[in-house]
C-alpha cells in the first residue's frame, strides 16, 4: 500500500494505492493518524481510484478513522470508488456514514 497526502485549502486528500487489508491496515492507520494529528482540517477525502482490494480489516480501519475525525469535528469523504470497492462499501454500510463525493479530477 502506498499513501499520498496532499493538503489543499484546509482539506486533506489521501490517495490510496494498492490493497487495504489485514496486511496493510495497521500501516494505513498509523500513517493516517500521524498526518492528521494536531491539525485542523475542514474535511479529509480518501481518493480510492487506485485501491484494488479492501477486506473487513480495511473496513474497520476506515470506521476507526471516521470516528477519530468525527470526534474532532472533521468530515470524512471518499472519491473515485471502483465498482468492486463500491460494492464493499455498499454491502458493509460504509456509504451510510461516509459521504461519496463521486469522481474527483
Amino acid at each position: 500500500m502506498v499513501l499520498n497526502f496532499d493538503e489543499r485549502d484546509n482539506v486533506l486528500l489521501v490517495s490510496l494505492n494498492g490493497e487495504l487489508d489485514h496486511h496493510t491496515s495497521e500501516v494505513f492507520k498509523e500513517k493516517f493518524d500521524e498526518n492528521v494529528k494536531g491539525k485542523k482540517y475542514n474535511e479529509v477525502i480518501l481518493d480510492l481510484k487506485n485501491l484494488s482490494f479492501m477486506d473487513s480489516s480495511g473496513i474497520g480501519a476506515l470506521i476507526g478513522r471516521y470516528k477519530l475525525l468525527k470526534s474532532q469535528g472533521v468530515g470524512l469523504s471518499v472519491a473515485n470508488l471502483s465498482p468492486q470497492v463500491r460494492k464493499v462499501f455498499s454491502i458493509s454500510g460504509l456509504l451510510k456514514v461516509i459521504k461519496d463525493k463521486g469522481e474527483l479530477k
